[in-house]
């Protein structure tokens, strides 16, 4: 059995052809699928009955419900998305001036334990498949047109590497939900090994790296992933991606207040970023977590200092402001939250 939504547009029509069935009913289905956006195989009314309840036993539609919303002032609305198993992730939809952006898990949990991420808190459960990916945009698109996709939610996409590429292929195919790959982020904290893959597969996605602390000591306190690939072999991999791809890398850097927010920090972390050929900066002050609750966000001036030092060295800096504090939006709160409420 095969979910519907983990089946790539292009492989549709072999399906059908291996069951006698004639091709034209794969554009039906797609346009089922992705353009009217079906809950249900009985809804496909384009397609045969009798077909549809072949649809239903071989291809079925993955169970996903929105089991709790949580709405920020500013608004970002943060989805609780349980499955069938009872397990669940979170994923965020965040509104700006002409962009809707939507922030999407690939597992249940993490296992990197950041030391500021509340989606590691609990280890990892397990990691999602394709159609269970997909099934957190379809949700999404209830309330807006996405228009840029983030995977930056609970969970490493690069240890769930198949899956999370299928779901993105599927996302951003022509005949699907035709994201565009520019409009598609994936975050990695560090897994090398991922760099490679993805250069190879020749898709546009955008790719960020999480880094947090401009050397090895500091971030292997915050990452435990960098004691398996350091700052140094981190770097080598970004910078061979680059030039593979000829795409920037932005480096992700969460300013914590009296952790990694010196100006020596600034100043270390602007000759790390300067070893890759083409990157640039997104500073982050910290969205504060329960389970930590010394870590504190830091004030304006230390970011604008931040900001000074990486511009005056050349380097593209965005400076973000947080989201959706009033919704627990930083990563994996929400989830953590309603187990803590349910008794796990």
């Amino acid at each position: 059995m095969t979910k519907a939504w983990s089946v790539l547009p292009d492989e549709w029509k072999p399906i059908l052809k291996e069951r006698g069935l004639r091709p034209f009913r794969a554009d039906q289905i797609l346009q089922s699928l992705y353009r009217d956006y079906i809950g249900s195989w009985d809804e496909a009314t384009t397609l045969p009955k009798e077909f549809r309840e072949t649809l239903k036993t071989e291809f079925p539609l993955t169970k996903a419900d929105i089991l709790e919303t949580s709405r920020s002032e500013d608004g970002t609305t943060k989805l609780l998305v349980g499955f069938e198993d009872g397990n669940s992730v979170e994923t965020v939809l965040i509104p700006a001036t002409g962009r809707f952006t939507q922030c999407i898990s690939t597992q249940v949990g993490c296992a990197m334990g950041c030391a500021f991420c509340a989606s590691g808190s609990r280890g990892v459960r397990r990691s999602l498949t394709a159609d269970e990916i997909v099934a957190q945009y379809l949700l999404a698109r209830k309330f807006g047109e996405i228009t840029n996709i983030v995977v930056m939610g609970m969970g490493e996409p690069f240890a769930n590497y198949d899956e999370t590429i299928r779901a993105l292929k599927l996302i951003n195919a022509g005949k699907g939900p035709n994201l565009g790959a520019r409009h598609i982020t994936i975050s990695t904290c560090g897994v090398v090994p991922g760099f490679a893959k993805l250069a190879a597969e020749g898709i546009q996605f955008e790719l960020s790296v999480s880094l947090h602390a401009p050397n090895n000591t500091l971030r292997s306190e915050l990452m435990p992933v960098n004691k398996r690939w350091p700052i140094d072999k981190l770097l080598e991999a970004c910078a061979e991606y680059t030039r593979k791809t000829k795409r920037i890398i932005t480096f992700e850097y969460t300013v914590i207040k009296g952790v990694n927010d010196s100006r020596s920090h600034a100043e270390e972390l602007a000759k790390q970023v300067k070893r890759v050929p083409m990157a640039k900066v997104n500073l982050i002050p910290l969205s504060p977590v329960s389970h930590r609750p010394d870590f504190q966000t830091p004030g304006e001036e230390t970011l604008l200092m931040f900001l000074d030092v990486l511009m005056k060295n050349r380097i593209q800096t965005m400076l973000r402001r947080s989201r959706g504090k009033d919704a627990n939006a930083a990563c994996g709160q929400l989830r953590l939250r309603h187990m803590e409420e349910a008794g796990n």
